[in-house]
């Protein structure tokens, strides 16, 4: 198969907008993906559109994605509506990436959409939790909350780590967030603020768990004969892997075992290794889901997540920086958007114009999970001397 590119990227604001829609917010994210190929990409050329979304709300869940791309001008363009709870981004590069090196395309638009703030709390409570077994979680009375604070019960009880961990990954991504004028939360916070905020479910409290967000975030990715007349990013591996969803059906509740298969094949596909990764962003959900994203990725042993964390390894001036963006924590969390927002800030750390610039990485790993493990995406890009001068 031939290779895919990345030539533009971009995201609009994460956050809380009762004035906005689905259709507006994707359209922010579209047109800031067309400038940043300095205004140089005709968007007739897309040959094909893969959108993510869960339908939390907005209130159009059939035909929201050929709803959307008609909005911004994309007519007749074949359009598919992927959905996999919150990996749905992750999965729609996915495919976007398959249709470039199949032949199918030259070029495809990823993206990403969701409107989570203009239904009752209820109601985002319950879209979240059916993103876990409806039958034997949801329906019981689990929250998804409650559902990666048993798996942060089982990883403090398992492994010799400090809980303190937690806030430290919420310190961490909030600096980082303050830095971001997309980020929803985007403001500093203490490690008082983080440690001693209102309880959620317990061990996890509200500076431990991402906000639930309004956004939108597109990605072009196109053919190498295309990919010449810009100055991309060269797409060196997909890896995806489903798991069971219901934590009850799985062997370890301190793992994620889809995103290790996921990081797996994309390391295969990509020719390297996780000591080759020089940033990272990674689904942080909750602040515990960055710690298994540590080890399940092979950043570090198991049990040595908070470690790696304690030594400074993922701050924005260490050996591996996560999260620059914020991460889902501080940047936020509109579900279809996250995968495909993920990837708008590689793009922009390998073309250093990232919010807070990490010096002058080659390699970029995205990782995104749908649920509490059901599914996940891990995406490697990497910078390329094809196309023009950066």
């Amino acid at each position: 198969m031939r290779d895919a590119y990345v030539v533009g990227a971009a995201q609009s604001p994460f956050g809380s907008f009762p004035d906005a829609t689905y259709r507006s917010l994707f359209e922010t994210a579209f047109e800031r993906a067309l400038d940043s190929t300095s205004g140089r990409f005709d968007p007739d050329r897309i040959d094909e559109a893969f959108l993510g979304t869960l339908g939390v709300g907005g209130r159009q869940i059939g035909l929201s994605a050929p709803a959307v791309t008609e909005h911004v001008g994309l007519h007749t363009t074949p359009t598919t509506r992927v959905e996999n709870a919150c990996a749905a981004g992750g999965y729609a590069f996915r495919s976007a990436v398959t249709a470039v090196q199949s032949g199918r395309a030259d070029v495809a638009l990823a993206g990403g959409y969701e409107v989570m703030t203009d239904t009752s709390a209820d109601q985002t409570r319950w879209w979240l939790g059916v993103s876990g077994d409806t039958e034997y979680e949801r329906l019981s009375g689990t929250t998804f909350a409650g559902v990666y604070a048993q798996m942060a019960n089982a990883y403090f009880h398992e492994y010799d780590t400090d809980p303190d961990a937690l806030a430290r990954v919420a310190v961490k991504n909030h600096a980082n967030g303050a830095e971001n004028p997309n980020a929803h939360l985007g403001f500093a916070c203490s490690m008082d603020d983080a440690t001693n905020a209102p309880p959620v479910a317990e061990p996890l409290n509200r500076y431990h768990c991402c906000p639930i967000s309004d956004g939108a975030s597109a990605v072009l990715v196109v053919s190498e004969d295309v990919a010449e007349e810009f100055a991309p990013v060269r797409v060196a591996g997909v890896g995806a892997a489903s798991g069971r969803v219901g934590l009850f059906e799985r062997d370890t509740l301190t793992s994620i075992p889809a995103s290790a298969a996921a990081a797996e094949r994309a390391y295969e596909r990509a020719g390297i290794g996780p000591g080759d990764v020089d940033v990272a962003e990674v689904h942080d959900c909750f602040a515990i889901a960055e710690l298994l994203a540590y080890e399940d990725l092979g950043f570090c042993e198991r049990g040595e997540a908070g470690i790696l964390l304690d030594d400074g390894r993922t701050d924005p001036d260490g050996e591996l920086p996560v999260n620059t963006s914020g991460g889902l924590k501080s940047k936020g969390h509109p579900i279809g958007a996250t995968g495909t927002g993920q990837l708008v800030e590689l793009f922009e750390q390998l073309q250093g114009t990232a919010h807070v610039q990490v010096d002058s990485p080659e390699i970029g790993l995205a990782h995104n999970v749908g649920g509490s493990g059901g599914g996940a995406t891990v995406t490697v890009l990497e910078r390329t001397d094809v196309g023009g001068a950066r």
